[in-house]
């Protein structure tokens, strides 16, 4: 291991290993959830049902913008996690640095765009009336803080790849407890602190990600991390052409995904606001309980595609494999034991997001019943997608999504509300995800992800990675190893050949 900020996830036991390196995952995730949930108890309960309803379309809005830079984030991180597992130090800096800079311009842009057309982007959506002007006040806000909320992401999405989740997880605590703290403080003022109303709710945010990230780089520079760019090496941020080919070609499929799945979600949003205030609601407060039956799943996939990139960067395939499997019935378990254990409890987390004596209640309880049992296909979706993209396969899991959001979530949502009323929203849920679940299984036992590769051979590059000084040996050299025992294969998932 090269540093004890680092982590070497091509040896050890796969499901162990892959266990500890997602908890912490995991645990930002409930963290962030939780932070959202408790921020959203403050505007719902106090500031009523039309706050809550602009805080849904706000959020659903930010989500499409800053898809596409994000997957720029999402092919760094496997980039960097490949060069880890290669033991190619100097070219996981060097994509840090290209990708950084990238990175933080389009994050710039987007966000000096959607400041400006804010209230455009609303009218577009169908916010109603009631709702508008909170929406856009809160937006605007949340614009400003984009930068520093996603080059927060960014760096901790970087470190994971490196192998480390801890470190990110104990900053993001600390930009929790912050936007936690300052949340009430803002909303409602105290002292010579003015009352912001909604606005103040995406100025926590905003104060909270700009002393985060100052600690983390404060932090990294302290500690003299592996990856951390020093003023010597600062000609590093200057993009590399290669390195940005392959963040552009590779980020921009995997970050239409996001796109692709916040248009969908924007136009399920449009549905649901045609119905009124009340439904509106309603689906907001359910958003936030699914916010935390989906955790396991993105924790483990996250933690599945950096494992398994480490791994193609060493070519050890038999453990990329292992990690697919490991990964699809941690998902199996922990997802199917959380969503009954929300389905048992959803009349009293639901109440939290709504005012007492709400109607909506009943009704986010009734579509909750319908809709929830679709992220447990969407595990296994997330997963072997992680997996395959580890290779620089981007392609085939933007395709599956296509089909699976636009050739079936949405006419089923919007065809059968004839013949099945609003119900054909919630249930255009499970019926789409079962179909990305199956064609993802498709594709990865027959399709051909592993000859994929992120970045294009340099000229002179040799057939096996350079070693780094201080670094042991590349597991390349040791194909011969007998691969550890893997865990049994999830149902109806077929080993790799």
């Amino acid at each position: 291991m090269a540093s004890s900020t680092t982590r070497d996830l091509t040896q050890g036991p796969i499901g162990k290993t892959l266990l500890v390196f997602s908890l912490p995952i995991l645990a930002g995730n409930v963290l962030q959830s939780l932070n959202g949930s408790i921020n959203a108890i403050w505007v719902g309960r106090f500031l009523g049902e039309a706050a809550i309803t602009a805080t849904a379309n706000a959020n659903n809005v930010l989500f499409a913008l800053i898809g596409l830079v994000f997957g720029i984030g999402m092919a760094a991180t496997i980039l960097v996690a490949q060069s880890m597992g290669a033991r190619d130090l100097p070219q996981a800096k060097r994509v840090i640095g290209t990708s950084a800079t990238l990175f933080g311009a389009a994050s710039v842009g987007i966000a000096a765009l959607g400041w400006w057309f804010s209230a455009q982007i609303l009218i577009w959506l169908g916010t109603p009336a009631e709702a508008q002007p909170l929406a856009e006040a809160y937006l605007r806000v949340i614009f400003l803080a984009i930068p520093l909320l996603y080059l927060f992401a960014f760096v901790s999405a970087v470190m994971r790849g490196a192998g480390d989740t801890r470190t990110p997880f104990y900053f993001l605590l600390l930009v929790v407890l912050l936007d936690t703290a300052l949340n009430p403080l803002f909303i409602f003022g105290w002292g010579p602190v003015p009352r912001m109303g909604i606005s103040g709710s995406a100025m926590a945010t905003l104060v909270a990600h700009c002393i985060g990230f100052a600690a983390l780089l404060g932090w990294l520079r302290w500690r003299s991390h592996p990856l951390w760019i020093g003023s010597a090496e600062l000609r590093l941020f200057a993009p590399d052409t290669r390195i940005l080919r392959a963040l552009i070609v590779k980020g921009l499929p995997m970050g239409a995904q996001m796109v692709m799945i916040s248009m969908a979600m924007l136009m399920l949003m449009g549905m649901v606001n045609s119905h009124g205030v009340q439904l509106s609601s309603a689906y907001g407060a359910s958003l936030q309980l699914w916010t935390y039956v989906q955790m396991p799943a993105m924790a483990i996939g996250a933690a599945c595609s950096s494992m398994a990139a480490q791994n193609v960067g060493a070519r050890l395939w038999a453990r990329v494999d292992a990690t697919a499997r490991a990964g699809v019935l941690c998902n199996v378990l922990m997802t199917g034991t959380l969503i009954l254990i929300a389905v048992a409890a959803d009349r009293y987390v639901l109440s939290l997001f709504l005012p007492d004596g709400s109607p909506a209640l009943e009704t986010a309880r009734h579509l909750n019943h319908i809709a929830i049992g679709s992220f447990l296909f969407f595990g296994v979706t997330f997963v072997l997608s992680g997996v395959v993209r580890s290779t620089g396969a981007v392609v085939a899991p933007l395709v599956i999504l296509g089909i699976a959001l636009w050739g079936v979530r949405l006419p089923v949502a919007q065809w059968l509300q004839p013949l099945w009323g609003v119900d054909a929203i919630w249930w255009s849920f499970p019926i789409s995800a079962a179909c990305a679940m199956l064609m993802s299984m498709g594709y990865y036992r027959w399709g051909k992800w592993r000859q994929a590769h992120m970045l294009e051979p340099a000229e002179d590059q040799l057939a096996t990675p350079a070693e780094v000084g201080a670094l042991p040996p590349s597991p390349v050299c040791c194909q011969s190893q007998a691969p550890e025992p893997a865990p049994e294969l999830a149902p109806g998932l077929a080993p790799a050949r």
